[in-house]
């Protein structure tokens, strides 16, 4: 079983990162051959400056070592593979423009700001291509991504019906219980909407973060439903059964407010990453073990997708 994940470059990994995609696909590591790669390629569709990309891209790739990638994880920058340009054109010519119009991310982000350009269009061919490319078996997602795992699906159904049974038709992989982490807003976490919370940071200013999340207006005194509070669903992430279970009881039974959640959230936040925040430090006294770490990865992604890529060349009459 082969699983794939890939990470835009939009600066450092933030908690709905970490246990919506990261942690569910090193489980997954486990169980067959994983795939990830920082997708430098996705992250043109926003123009960022190209000294601000090679910062973001170094700057995910040791989070992502940090956070516990090991080397039996094929750990890569989406550039780095040749092929990734020339299947998303093969791609592109076999998918129906009416796919891509019914595709929800494109409209929520111009309904966000976003400004239209043909590469936020096309975003889910190219994504096919990445999943598709690997023959990647399963593919770790937030239930918003879901529907880019099934635009795939119908690619490679259309390409095989067309030049014969080639490309592999991926899962999806949701974990229900963090499929969708709550930002600082309540809304899903994304740097698009402005309401993370970093891994690694700055402690006081990471801790005026978590006491910045959005809360309805109950008082102290009130009883609370901890299922309807963002603040519950991130510390959900981080406690035990135990933990958990005790703070709902303390929402419920009211005489605890918003603010002392907030403050076991974060104490337990900061002491779940320490170890991460103490590997990041070593990694960024010598950056040549990650250097190494991607171009290892890049190899072993390029030889699989070179194989391929010839099949798929042949099938066509290239």
């Amino acid at each position: 079983m082969r699983i794939l994940s890939g990470i835009q470059p939009s600066g450092t990994i933030h908690i709905g990162n970490y246990f919506g995609m990261m942690k569910p696909a090193m489980e997954l590591s486990r169980k067959g051959e994983a795939f990830l790669f920082i997708a430098d390629y996705h992250a043109l569709t926003v123009l960022p400056e190209p000294a601000q990309l090679k910062e973001r891209v170094k700057s995910v790739a040791v989070d992502f070592i940090a956070c516990g990638l090991t080397e039996e994880t094929v750990f890569f920058k989406q550039s780095d593979i040749r092929s990734i340009p020339e299947l998303t054109w093969i791609l592109s010519c076999v998918t129906p423009m009416g796919l891509l119009e019914r595709c929800h991310s494109y409209k929520d982000k111009l309904a966000h700001g976003m400004s239209p350009n043909h590469g936020l269009f096309a975003y889910p061919v190219l994504m096919a291509s990445d999943i598709l490319i690997y023959k990647s078996n399963i593919v770790p997602v937030g239930k918003d991504q879901k529907q880019h795992v099934e635009v795939a699906r119908d690619i490679a159904q259309r390409f095989n019906n067309k030049y014969g049974e080639i490309l592999t038709l991926p899962e999806p992989q949701i974990r229900d219980d963090v499929a969708v982490v709550p930002g600082t807003d309540g809304q899903k976490m994304s740097k698009s909407y402005g309401n993370t919370i970093e891994l690694f940071g700055n402690e006081k200013e990471l801790r005026k973060k978590f006491m910045g999340i959005i809360t309805d207006s109950k008082s102290l005194e009130e009883p609370k439903d901890p299922e309807k509070c963002p603040v519950f669903s991130i510390y959900k992430l981080f406690a035990s059964k135990e933990q958990a279970e005790t703070m709902a009881e303390n929402y419920r039974k009211g005489g605890y407010g918003y603010g002392h959640a907030k403050k076991e959230l974060f104490d337990v936040f900061w002491e779940y990453f320490r170890p991460f925040r103490n590997r990041r430090e070593e990694l960024l006294k010598d950056m040549s073990y990650v250097d190494s770490f991607l171009k290892k990865g890049a190899e072993k992604a390029n030889e699989t997708a070179e194989t391929t890529m010839k099949q798929i060349r042949e099938s066509i009459g290239l």
